[in-house]
C-alpha cells in the first residue's frame, strides 16, 4: 500500500509535528528518533487518532477518516501503548479477531502462536515482554494486511526476541504488494531491515536516505585542525569537534578517500550518523 504524508502539522504547547514523508508499495520504512522525537505522535496522525493542524495523509489515495472498513482491514497495527486486556487469553483475542477481521486466519494464527511458543489458555498479563511483543506482531500480519504500521515493536526486548520478530516482517514482506512503516530508537534493527530511513528530531525531518545509501556512500572524515581547513565543505553534511580535531560526516566517501588518502575514513553506522547530526544542530550549524 502507499502511504503519503504532505506538510503534515500538528501543534501541542510545548511541541510541533511537522513532516512529509512517503512509503512506497513492497518497501520498509524506518523512521528513526530518540524518545519524543515525535514518532508515536506521527503514527497517531497515519491512524486517524488526533486530528492535524494541518496537511493532509493519504492512504492508497484516502485520507484516514474516509477508509472504509474494508480499506481499514488491509491495515495492521502495532502501536507501543496498546493491547489488549491483559485478562484475555489467547483464545479470546481469537473470538475477537474472528468477529472484527474477515479475513482473520485462525488456523494460521495459531500455528504462528505455537511456534513462538505463545500460550492459547494462559492469561496475557501472565506472558513475558517478549511473548507480548510477538503477540501484538502476529496479530498484526493475521487478517490479510497489505500495511504495517509498526511503532517500537522491538523496544525492550533481549536480542532473541528482536530477531525473531525481524525474521517474521522479512517474511511478511515476501510478498511483494506489502509494506511496512516501522519505527525504532534501537537504529540497529533498522538498518539491515529497512528499504530507507527517515531521521526525527523535534517533530521535523533532519533527514531521508535509502539504508544502501547510508552504508555505502556515507563514511565518517576523522581530521586534525590542519587537515580540516583542507576539506571541501561542499562535500561535508556536519562537523563535530572534539579534543583531537574534528569528526565529520560525508556523504561523499569515496571521494575523501581518492583525493585525500591521508585522513581517516570510517565507515558510516546510524547511530553515529545520528549523534553527529543531533551535535551539529545543537551548535547552530
Amino acid at each position: 500500500m502507499n502511504l503519503v504524508l504532505e506538510n503534515v502539522k500538528k501543534k501541542y504547547k510545548t511541541f510541533e509535528l511537522d513532516l512529509s514523508m512517503t512509503l512506497e508499495p513492497g518497501t520498509i520504512t524506518g523512521l528513526i528518533g530518540r524518545n519524543g522525537a515525535g514518532k508515536s505522535t506521527t503514527f497517531k496522525a497515519i491512524l486517524g487518532l488526533i486530528k492535524l493542524t494541518d496537511g493532509k495523509i493519504l492512504i492508497d489515495g484516502k485520507e484516514p477518516k474516509d477508509l472504509e472498513p474494508a480499506d481499514k482491514e488491509k491495515i495492521g497495527v502495532v502501536l507501543s501503548d496498546s493491547g489488549f486486556n491483559g485478562y484475555m487469553t489467547v483464545k479470546d483475542v481469537i473470538a475477537t479477531m474472528s468477529a472484527m477481521y474477515k479475513k482473520f486466519d485462525k488456523a494460521d494464527f495459531v500455528s504462528k502462536c505455537e511456534h513462538f511458543d505463545i500460550p492459547l489458555n494462559q492469561k496475557i498479563k501472565e506472558f513475558s515482554t517478549g511473548m507480548k511483543a510477538k503477540l501484538k506482531v502476529l496479530l498484526a500480519i493475521s487478517h490479510g494486511a497489505k500495511l504495517l504500521i509498526l511503532d517500537e515493536p522491538t523496544s525492550g526486548l533481549d536480542v532473541v526476541v528482536r530477531n525473531e520478530i525481524l525474521d517474521l516482517l522479512r517474511e511478511y514482506m515476501e510478498d511483494e504488494e506489502n509494506s511496512i512503516l516501522i519505527s525504532s530508537h534501537i537504529s540497529s534493527d533498522l538498518e539491515g531491515l529497512c528499504d530507507d530511513v527517515y531521521f526525527i528530531e523535534n517533530g521535523k525531518i533532519i533527514m531521508h536516505e535509502e539504508t544502501d545509501t547510508l552504508m555505502d556512500a556515507y563514511g565518517i572524515l576523522k581530521v586534525t585542525p590542519e587537515q580540516y581547513q583542507k576539506l571541501a565543505q561542499e562535500y561535508i553534511l556536519c562537523t563535530k569537534k572534539d579534543k583531537y580535531g574534528y569528526t565529520c560526516l560525508t556523504n561523499e566517501k569515496q571521494y575523501f578517500m581518492e583525493n585525500h588518502p591521508d585522513i581517516v575514513i570510517e565507515k558510516s553506522e546510524i547511530d553515529e550518523i545520528i549523534t553527529l547530526m543531533l551535535s551539529d544542530r545543537k551548535e547552530g550549524r
